[in-house]
C-alpha cells in the first residue's frame, strides 16, 4: 500500500509500538504481542519477587496481571496463545510459592496451595465481552 501525505510517501513498516501495544501488519494475529506481554508480566513478577512471595495474591493480580493483560480485549486468541497464557499463570503461582519445576507438582496441587482457580483466560474473555458491549452501545458497529 502506498500512502501519500503532503506529497511525501509514508514509510511502510511491519510493526510499530502504539500506546504501549505492538501493532503489526499480519492482520488480526496477536501471537507476537501475547508473547511480548507474557514476557513483560514475568519480568514484572521477577522485579518484585521478594514482595510477591508469601501469599500476596492481590499484589500479583494488581502488579503482574495488569502488565500481562494490557490491551488483551483486542487479542484474537489461538490455541497456542491460550496454552502460553495458562503456562504463564501457573509459572507465576509456582514462583510465588517457591515451587521448582523439578519438584513435579501438578497444576491442580499448585492451585490448591495458593487457593486460586485459573482466572487469566476468564479475565481476558470478560474484558473482550465488556469491550464489545461498549462498542455496540456506542453505535460504532453499523448493523
Amino acid at each position: 500500500m502506498k500512502i501519500v501525505v503532503a506529497g511525501e510517501v509514508l514509510e511502510q513498516v511491519k510493526e510499530f509500538c502504539f500506546l504501549g501495544s505492538m501493532i503489526s501488519d499480519d492482520a488480526c494475529r496477536c501471537h507476537r504481542e501475547i508473547k511480548r506481554r507474557i514476557a513483560m508480566g514475568e519480568e514484572a513478577f521477577s522485579r518484585r519477587r521478594q514482595l510477591l512471595r508469601g501469599g500476596l495474591k492481590r499484589m500479583v493480580k494488581t502488579l503482574v496481571w495488569s502488565v500481562t493483560l494490557y490491551c488483551a480485549e483486542t487479542w484474537s486468541l489461538r490455541k497456542e496463545d491460550i496454552t502460553r497464557l495458562e503456562a504463564c499463570e501457573m509459572w507465576i503461582w509456582c514462583r510465588m510459592e517457591k515451587i521448582s519445576w523439578t519438584e513435579q507438582v501438578s497444576n491442580e496441587e499448585v492451585l490448591k496451595l495458593v487457593e486460586e482457580e485459573r482466572s487469566l483466560l476468564t479475565i481476558i474473555r470478560m474484558r473482550q465481552r465488556n469491550s464489545m458491549g461498549h462498542i455496540m452501545i456506542g453505535g460504532s458497529l453499523q448493523r
